[in-house]
């Protein structure tokens, strides 16, 4: 573990997780304050871009699919986000098209496996999804079809999981507990990006950011409810829980009981990128402020949520 002297924010202690198969790279890192004073961590699980050369040769169109599969540089706003809040990150740096960290890994399409025998699922909503495309490794996009040139091999599958999946929830588990008995609460905020949503109709003016709380299962209505209001003061168009209402992280990490809350954010984004959606545009100057104000606030409603167990742990 490395401590990082950084001129606009915090002293940070920095480490390393995980490994990416074919590369050698580490799967995921972790930024945390030396003095960390708000038990709230952003995660980033879709923004990693560190492709090993096999897999971009295994791909169709590996441009198009990056772009698309990529939530392109959520990673860097998080990042000036905690700098300017004093907030955790976890970061992924393995690419969503090698292995999808908001997925279960029992969430497999076994059609593009090979070598794993026959394979029976149950019809759950993450088998749905799985077979038309995006399950733990995404098989399809829209407008696309198949992204990938041959079938996965089943050990290659299982490398990924263990190597980057495991570890880097490991991680973010190991991270909420601790910061909810040291507080008596924690709250994960976790961050992504989405392309711009379709009108309903002429005059419709759709949702520029998604809050999903799992339909209130894995967050406090009170940091919902600050989140919307925050937003929707600043004049932005928000939406709660549709059509994104947050996938694995929100539901393995969440235990609201226990005072562990877990929201998700998906920005648009016409909010920080150009108009290609590939680079960062002078848009997203007005978007860090906004979201380091939302952070803030979330950890002081954590705080307020701690309740007995923040004057136990104190």
């Amino acid at each position: 573990m490395d401590d990082i002297a950084n001129e606009q924010g915090p002293r940070l202690s920095q480490s390393e997780g995980g490994l990416i198969p074919g590369s050698g790279a580490p799967a995921f890192t972790l930024h945390i304050p030396q003095n960390l004073s708000i038990p709230l961590v952003i995660c980033v699980p879709h923004a990693g871009r560190a492709y090993p050369d096999a897999i971009v040769g295994a791909m169709r169109e590996p441009q198009w699919s990056k772009l698309r599969l990529e939530d392109r540089y959520v990673d860097l706003l998080a990042k000036q986000v905690a700098e300017a809040t004093g907030a955790a990150l976890l970061m992924a740096r393995a690419p969503r098209a090698m292995l999808d960290l908001n997925r279960s890994p029992e969430d497999v399409d076994w059609e593009m496996i090979e070598g794993a025998g026959p394979r029976r699922t149950t019809r759950s909503y993450a088998n749905r999804r799985a077979r038309g495309g995006l399950g733990i490794v995404p098989r399809r996009l829209p407008g696309l079809g198949e992204i990938w040139n041959s079938r996965l091999n089943y050990e290659e599958l299982n490398l990924r999981i263990e190597n980057i999946h495991r570890p880097y929830h490991a991680a973010l588990t190991k991270l909420m507990e601790e910061m909810r008995d040291r507080w008596g609460a924690a709250t994960l905020v976790d961050l992504h990006s989405m392309p711009p949503l379709r009108p309903v109709n002429a005059k419709d003016k759709p949702a520029e950011l998604v809050i999903g709380d799992r339909f209130g299962s894995s967050c406090h209505e009170l940091l919902s409810d600050t989140a919307l209001r925050l937003l929707g003061r600043a004049g932005k168009r928000v939406a709660h829980n549709r059509p994104y209402s947050g996938g694995y992280v929100l539901d393995h990490h969440s235990a609201p009981r226990r005072n562990l809350f877990a929201m998700q954010i998906e920005i648009c984004r016409s909010l920080y990128l150009d108009a290609h959606f590939e680079e960062l545009s002078s848009r997203n100057k007005a978007l860090v402020p906004l979201l380091s104000e939302l952070v803030r606030e979330l950890g002081t409603d954590t705080l307020s949520l701690a309740g007995p167990m923040r004057q136990a742990a104190e």
